[in-house]
């Protein structure tokens, strides 16, 4: 069975969670943090690389002995560590992680002293008043607890789109080979590029004796089949994503698509307009009758609407529908049109890779120039650099800079934002450089107006050129921040500085919805990786696919300017 490294990182976080619950070595259980986080954002597979004889020690934060690991479970499935671990403590443990506000420290202490182990019986704990008692907790944390839990209960699992898409793409793989299959596509949100996906539809076209479905069923990594028949199957994979197949005809695989790629609002619209022309719109085709007169692919769907095809992207009923009958439709944002990265990371601080390395990256993922944005000095756990460090990397990049062909390397800083909305380096020091990014790290639960207000306040700064991450979060484990997201933009725009869409697949931050509102408001964003090693600008398309979904177009986004263009625009915030 193939083993994804997706599989891998998350049987390390779950070795690191054990063993952070059992109080073990700090330095042990950052090991296995910093290899998931490196295998989890790595593009190829382990298992590929072991098989070319790869070695597994050159990647970063990869010694031999989690190199041998690695190889276990490739080899296996198994992790022997791991499966001792979960025999010392009861299964059911780390899925007390998954609630908010809960981390291994405060896990271990109602493990050890009130015996919890499931979320039912935290449930129980919170609702009658026992965990207020334990040090550290009281009783606004117990109620905290006892909601998170209730929300946690009914919200059914998602996958990053970034992991969701290391299982769509193999399978579509798979599929491929499969003889007498024609087209496979992965609809639904997915397609849509969500930041979440609750499951795969995957759409096929197909001979009529191809084994299509057998194959399907028989895959490897499926773990249990839910339904089979002769044009529809659907099954749960081991890493327990479920996926549903449908055989779909060639002459109706457009309006297929339409109809499974969703969303279900945008759907029901067309729907509403094809109704009013005495058209009837399924997964079948578009019929006047019993006369299918469109569906063999999706223009001819909207065709039939008197609608141009409209972008998967774009279907959520948020407008898409109006703009395309008034041909307003916006010509996305693709990623090719990206000229530059403008946030990543060294090992100067917390990345992974030197300059050299990374500037080698950017140029082989097709970029022209990459802005190396260090944390400053207030971020210690990251090794932050001070005005003295950083003249010294200044130095670096432009020897390196003499020597590079092809791709140039902009000096830049990701500065703190304090709580007052001062940065954590002074302005002497910040003119120095190409660019100034400023994010927030600390005091994420400050009250809307002073954390937007902390915010206006770093953005009038003379040298502030990036908002970093605008909303804090951090997908299904940090909410955003509460800021008065139009406050900012509309401040941003009369400032002349720019918004961040991080693209980091646990951030893809801005939301879809400000990308728009930014647009609107004629303030442009940078699509960024903020890489912390040479494998991370791959991530760059999910940004992209974001802000896709946020209306944006080439010209709104900053980072798809030529290099001459660029500095121009940098030198008005500085």
């Amino acid at each position: 069975m193939p083993v994804h490294n997706a599989d891998i990182a998350a049987r390390f976080d779950e070795i690191a969670d054990r063993l952070e619950i059992q109080g073990a070595n700090p330095f042990r259980i950052r090991a296995y943090r910093n290899a998931a986080r490196t295998l989890g954002e790595l593009p190829q597979d382990a298992g590929a690389l072991l098989a070319k004889g790869d070695d597994l020690t050159r990647l970063p934060g990869i010694g031999e002995d989690l190199a041998a690991k690695v190889r276990e479970i490739v080899e296996t499935g198994h992790s022997s560590l791991l499966d001792r671990l979960r025999r010392e403590l009861p299964p059911a443990v780390t899925e007390l992680l998954q609630i908010p506000g809960l981390g291994p420290k405060r896990v271990k202490a109602l493990y050890h002293d009130l015996e919890v182990q499931t979320v039912e019986q935290l449930y129980r704990a919170a609702r009658d008043g026992r965990i207020r008692a334990l040090p550290g907790f009281g009783e606004k944390t117990e109620r905290n607890i006892l909601q998170a839990v209730e929300a946690h209960v009914g919200h059914a699992h998602r996958f990053k789109l970034a992991v969701a898409a290391r299982y769509a793409e193999s399978l579509v793989a798979f599929l491929k080979g499969v003889p007498g299959v024609d087209q496979v596509t992965v609809a639904g949100s997915f397609r849509r590029m969500r930041e979440t996906v609750g499951d795969l539809d995957i759409l096929v076209t197909a001979a009529p004796d191809s084994p299509v479905m057998q194959h399907f069923t028989a895959y490897d990594e499926v773990a249990g089949i839910l339904s089979a028949g002769s044009t529809r199957a659907s099954v749960v994979l081991k890493s327990g994503l479920q996926v549903d197949l449908r055989v779909v005809a060639h002459q109706a695989y457009g309006a297929a698509l339409v109809y499974f790629t969703g969303s279900k609002a945008h759907n029901i619209a067309i729907r509403r307009i094809a109704q009013k022309r005495g058209l009837k719109v399924n997964e079948y085709g578009v019929f006047r009758g019993t006369a299918r007169v469109a569906g063999e692919d999706e223009a001819s769907v909207y065709a039939s609407v008197d609608l141009p095809c409209i972008p998967p992207e774009l279907r959520e009923d948020r407008g898409e529908i109006e703009a395309a009958r008034d041909g307003r439709l916006p010509r996305l944002v693709e990623l090719s049109d990206l000229r530059g990265d403008l946030h990543a990371h060294t090992k100067a601080t917390d990345g992974h890779d030197t300059l050299r390395e990374m500037a080698l990256a950017a140029k082989a993922a097709g970029l022209r120039y990459l802005a190396i944005t260090e944390h400053s000095r207030r971020l210690a756990m990251a090794h932050g650099l001070d005005p003295l460090r950083l003249a010294r990397q200044c130095d670096e990049i432009d020897r390196l800079n003499a020597e590079l062909d092809g791709i140039t390397l902009l000096k830049g800083i990701e500065v703190d934002i304090l709580e007052d909305g001062s940065l954590d380096l002074p302005d002497d020091v910040l003119g120095r450089l190409d660019l100034v990014v400023g994010a927030i790290h600390s005091r994420f639960h400050l009250s809307r107006a002073k954390q937007t207000e902390r915010i206006l306040r770093a953005m009038d700064r003379p040298h502030f050129t990036l908002l970093a991450h605008p909303g804090g979060r951090l997908i299904e484990q940090r909410d955003p921040y509460d800021v008065d997201m139009l406050r900012i933009i509309r401040h941003a725009k009369a400032r002349g500085c720019f918004l961040e869409l991080n693209a980091h697949p646990d951030r893809l931050d801005l939301l879809d919805v400000h990308c728009q509102m930014a647009k609107e408001e004629g303030v442009q964003v940078s699509v960024n990786s903020d890489a912390h090693s040479r494998f991370e600008f791959s991530n760059l398309r999910y940004g992209v696919g974001q802000a896709r979904r946020g209306w944006l177009e080439k010209d709104d986004v900053l980072n798809t300017r030529p290099l001459t263009a660029l500095r121009r625009l940098l030198r008005r915030t500085m």
